[in-house]
């Protein structure tokens, strides 16, 4: 889902990751920091009309590359985002399960 664009949209405790269409609709992953290193993932929202297009596969994709990126380690509270992580092995070097 590389055409699906997502912004990181990050205060100091707590951020979460979008995509938005061009009609205003938002889907979203949410977070908060734990420390520098640590993130919980709380949330995971996409609305009706986004439902079935990948969106929220995407972003939660888009999280953990981001993760790993910086290094960060995630701690998966939301229902969605943990089953998610527990489907990609590939995941475990920043997903704490």
């Amino acid at each position: 889902m590389a055409d699906i664009e997502i912004t990181l949209e990050e205060g100091e405790t707590k951020g979460r990751y979008v995509h938005r269409t061009a009609s205003g609709d938002e889907a979203e992953v949410t977070f908060s920091r734990v420390n520098p290193t640590r993130i919980i993932v709380d949330h995971t929202g996409v609305p009706e009309s986004m439902r079935g297009q990948g969106i929220g596969e995407a972003l939660a994709e888009h999280v953990v590359e981001d993760a790993r990126s910086k290094g960060i380690t995630i701690i998966p509270l939301c229902p969605f985002f943990k089953a998610m992580a527990q489907r990609n092995e590939s995941w475990q070097d920043v997903v704490e399960l």
